[in-house]
This record gives C-alpha cells, sequence and structure tokens, in this order.
C-alpha cells in the first residue's frame, strides 16, 4: 500500500513540476499511512482536485469571452497556455479539451495550409463569446484541397439579430469592421447577411467574409458564406459555400443542393488550384455529386473531373476523367465509366500516355457484366497487347449513395430551420413539397 502511494506521489510530481521547480506531491502534506489514513488522504485529494477543476475551467472561460477587445488573441496565447498545462493533468486523458485554434498564423506556408474550424469539444470549453465591442478575428489562411463540400455546423454561419455597423482598429494597427442587414423584395424574399473583414496596418494582408441566409414564399430558403483574402506573403484566395431548399419544377419533390468553390494561388512561385464541387439530392433518393479540379505548380498543371448519379430506383452511373501535362510537352491521362442496372451493367476505361516527341501510348479496356456470375473482359494496347476473355466474377456496385436524402436532411437543421417572412393570406399558393395537392382558392 504504502508503495503504491509513493509511486502515485511520483506521478503527481512530474505532471505539476515546471521549469525546475519541484511540484507539489500528496507525501509533503500527509506521511505514509496504511487503512484509514490512506482513504482520508484520497478524499482529501480528490476534493482539491474538483476545486481546481471548477477554478481552472472558469478561468478559461472567463479570459476567452472577457478579454480586452483591442489586443490579438494571439497575445492571449501565453497565460492560457499555463492554465492547459495543468488542465492536463486535472482531467481524465480521454476527456481531456483540446486547444483552441482560434487565430491562424500568417506565416503558414502556401503549401501547407490548413482551414481551422473549432471542434464541438472545444467550443465547449472555449465558448464563441464576441462582446459588443470586440472586433471579430482574423481569417488570414488559404483554404484546403480536396475537401468536398463542408457540413454547415463546420461553416459556423451567426448571423446578427439586428442592424449593425462597427469598425475599429486593434493595438497592432489593423483594421476591422462589421455590419449586418436585412434585404426584402416581392413574393416574400428576405435576405439576412453579415459581412465583416479587416486588414493589417500596413496593409500587406487583408480578409473578408460574408453569410446570409435567403427565403421566400415558395419554399426556397438558402444558406450561404464567401470568403476571400490575402496575406504578407502573397497568397490570396476565393471560397464560397451554399446550400438550398426548394421544389423541383418537374416533380415537384423536396430537393436539397450544395455547392462549394475554392481557388488559391501562390505569392511566391507559379502555382494555384481550383475546385468546384456539388451535391444534389431529392426526398425519392435521386442523388448527384460531382466535382471539377485544376491545379499548377510551376511547370507541371493537371485536372481531374468526376461525377456520380443515382436515379433512387437502383441505376448508378459513375464516372472519372483525369489528366495532366507540362511544359516539355508529356501528358498522360486515366478516365473509366461504369454504368449499372440490378446487377447488369458495364465498366470501361482507357489510361494513355504522350511524349514530348507527340509519340503516344494508350491502353483501353472493358467489361460487361452479365448479372449471372459471368463477366466478359476485353482491352488493348497500342503496343500489341489484347485479351478477350469470359470468366466467374462476382459483380459488385453500390446501388445507392452512401451519404442520401436522409444524411443531408439530418445535417442541415440550420437550412431547415430558416423562418420566412409572415405571409398574408392569400398572397401566394401554399406549397407542401408535394406531399398533397394544394387546396382549391378561395370563392
Amino acid at each position: 500500500m504504502a508503495a503504491s502511494s509513493r509511486g502515485f506521489a511520483a506521478q503527481f510530481d512530474f505532471k505539476l513540476g515546471e521549469g525546475g521547480r519541484r511540484g507539489i506531491v500528496v507525501g509533503d502534506v500527509f506521511p505514509a499511512a496504511h487503512g484509514l489514513g490512506l482513504e482520508v488522504r484520497k478524499r482529501w485529494w480528490w476534493r482539491r482536485r474538483v476545486r481546481e477543476r471548477d477554478r481552472v475551467v472558469g478561468a478559461c472561460r472567463i479570459s476567452c469571452c472577457c478579454s480586452d477587445p483591442v489586443v490579438p488573441i494571439r497575445r492571449a496565447n501565453g497565460p492560457v497556455k499555463r492554465v492547459e498545462k495543468r488542465e492536463e493533468w486535472l482531467f481524465d486523458p480521454k476527456r481531456r479539451p483540446h486547444r483552441a485554434r482560434i487565430q491562424a498564423s500568417p506565416s503558414t506556408p502556401f503549401a501547407s495550409s490548413q482551414s481551422r474550424f473549432i471542434s464541438k469539444q472545444e467550443k465547449k470549453f472555449y465558448p464563441r463569446c464576441t462582446p459588443r465591442n470586440s472586433g471579430p478575428q482574423s481569417r488570414d489562411t488559404p483554404p484546403r484541397r480536396d475537401t468536398g463540400i463542408a457540413n454547415e455546423k463546420e461553416w459556423g454561419i451567426s448571423l446578427l439579430n439586428e442592424n449593425v455597423n462597427e469598425s475599429g482598429t486593434n493595438e497592432d494597427g489593423s483594421s476591422w469592421y462589421r455590419e449586418s442587414g436585412e434585404d426584402l423584395g416581392e413574393n416574400g424574399y428576405r435576405c439576412r447577411w453579415t459581412r465583416m473583414g479587416g486588414q493589417s496596418n500596413d496593409g500587406s494582408s487583408e480578409w473578408k467574409e460574408t453569410w446570409w441566409e435567403k427565403s421566400d414564399w415558395t419554399g426556397y430558403k438558402e444558406l450561404g458564406v464567401e470568403k476571400s483574402g490575402r496575406n504578407a506573403e502573397g497568397d490570396s484566395w476565393w471560397e464560397t459555400w451554399q446550400e438550398n431548399l426548394h421544389q423541383d419544377e418537374w416533380s415537384n419533390l423536396a430537393r436539397i443542393e450544395r455547392s462549394a468553390q475554392k481557388q488559391a494561388k501562390s505569392g511566391t512561385e507559379n502555382a494555384g488550384w481550383y475546385e468546384k464541387w456539388w451535391e444534389k439530392y431529392d426526398a425519392k433518393g435521386w442523388t448527384e455529386k460531382g466535382a471539377h479540379k485544376y491545379g499548377r505548380l510551376n511547370e507541371q498543371s493537371w485536372w481531374e473531373k468526376w461525377g456520380e448519379h443515382y436515379d433512387g430506383r437502383g441505376s448508378v452511373l459513375k464516372w472519372t476523367d483525369k489528366w495532366a501535362e507540362t511544359e516539355l510537352g508529356t501528358k498522360w491521362g486515366d478516365k473509366w465509366e461504369e454504368k449499372f442496372f440490378a446487377g447488369i451493367g458495364s465498366r470501361q476505361g482507357e489510361t494513355w500516355h504522350v511524349s514530348p516527341s507527340a509519340e503516344r501510348w494508350s491502353r483501353t479496356w472493358g467489361e460487361e457484366h452479365f448479372g449471372n456470375g459471368k463477366v466478359h473482359k476485353y482491352g488493348k494496347s497500342t503496343t500489341g497487347e489484347s485479351w478477350d476473355i469470359v470468366v466467374d466474377e462476382e459483380t459488385y456496385y453500390e446501388a445507392e449513395p452512401h451519404y442520401g436524402w436522409a444524411d443531408v436532411v439530418g445535417d442541415s437543421n440550420q437550412l431547415l430551420s430558416i423562418n420566412p417572412r409572415e405571409r398574408p393570406p392569400g398572397v401566394y399558393p401554399n406549397l407542401d413539397f408535394g406531399s398533397s395537392p394544394p387546396p382549391p382558392p378561395d370563392d
């Protein structure tokens, strides 16, 4: 028992010891004890641990919400960092809060820049508090490539409920502004929006953001974000994200569509990229997804396109086409396509290469799936190889998207909760997305 107590005290000293100073050791406060004495020590230590935890968490929350609004966030990292070291010991490792990375450093390299999103666990310990007189935090990091369409929860759209027009200057000389408003139009159109931005003292970096939500009496609802900026290294970027709910004019079904566009350009080399993503869903399982991408790094350029289409009744179409080239004239690419329904379908594709001297090589291939366990495979290349065989092979394909209508509805709480303007009776026909025919007009 005594050996166990000494081992525990040693661990205690290791965790709290900092900068060569000796930490508080349980054995220094209470001498070695057995039986009931050890139990009393444990209770005392546990009560003290709870008090310390409450005090540390309270300090973290106060420092987040009530810090001086004109002091840059990065200057607050010093004292908070020391508190977090104690917090890492006080809490169980599995429940340890992560540090909220609120502001990105402008010195982040272009090629390895990362988007900074605050997780749910971080929000618990670092709530998004915005004192009325504080300025918005700087966003000076380009978006990431190949990330698809972010969920609305990751964007954190938060619109102000009142008209705001304010600006200010931070302690380091950087300036900021924030404004919000509401635009009204015909057929109940309403757009609530918030704009914010800022720039450094010397104007070498700047950023802008616009958030909005739209609605009208047809049942249309939309959420959106647009961001742009540049940093001191000359990197520039622009991105936008949207999701909307509307009624399809042909099928009268509810449809949700999401899209994103992103682009960035390096300020130090001939490099940049562009992406366009889209997803479309309807209430009967029809789904369409796709992306177009382009990139360049000095003398090399590449393109990529792909698409998926599910008709909701078992028919699937998928395709991919990507290619690249260099300034010396070398080109290469790969593409394929597959179509299936009820286990019957086909796949075909081509891989090709062109040398700087314009010599071309290619290999084409194909598969026919008959739905009875037999697959016809064939192909050939420009080097003379060829094949044409029938094999016994199980056919595998995905008849339904891994992320469909039920998933997108579950992830669109903020979109669905948009409240349109109150509609006077008889001004616009009632629409309920096809669940029942509209009521007859009043006499």
